[in-house]
């Protein structure tokens, strides 16, 4: 049977890691998640991002839509999208809402529905690890995959059963153009 995996990808936070340390952004997402698994059995992967405002920024919404389409395509993905709010735009950035609020809630509201074992979570931010803690009071363990130096995410690192160090060597045969 083995044991049943969900993994809980922070979008913004791959993108925003893939274009920092590796100047790309081509994942292809279905085999970086293989990857993850190890052989293990998916029940499935949710992936969060935050929906680019159409009348803002049009052409980052088109190339936002096709990304979109691409993430609901891989076998058993949910796509959650919280939202980009504008404020004094284009004088300053659109900041996401309720992406990662809802990243723990799912986390959290599958370990108490006993829906997986191991949850795999693919952030960064120190925001998650009271989520972390919280699932695994529940009995589940929980692995996070992390990208950068051994002093990022600190409380995330303390707190995860274990963490999966994302290099160049883990990602090698996941980008879509070789």
């Amino acid at each position: 049977m083995g044991e049943r995996v969900m993994i809980f990808i922070d979008g913004s936070n791959l993108y925003h890691s893939l274009k920092n340390h590796f100047g790309r952004m081509d994942l292809d997402i279905g085999k970086f998640c293989q990857k993850l698994l190890r052989r293990r059995r998916l029940v499935r992967i949710y992936y969060y991002n935050a929906k680019v405002g159409q009348k803002q920024e049009p052409e980052l919404y088109k190339q936002q839509q096709a990304f979109f389409a691409g993430i609901n395509a891989i076998p058993y993905t949910e796509l959650r999208l919280g939202r980009l709010v504008y404020t004094n735009w284009p004088s300053v950035p659109p900041y996401e809402k309720g992406t990662d609020v809802q990243l723990a809630t799912d986390m959290i509201t599958h370990s108490y529905k006993s829906n997986y074992d191991v949850a795999i979570l693919v952030a960064g931010d120190n925001d998650f690890a009271g989520a972390v803690q919280a699932v695994k009071d529940n009995g589940k363990h929980v692995e996070v995959a992390l990208f950068g130096k051994e002093g990022t995410s600190h409380q995330l690192r303390e707190v995860a059963d274990r963490v999966i160090q994302i290099n160049a060597r883990v990602l090698k045969d996941c980008w879509k153009q070789v």
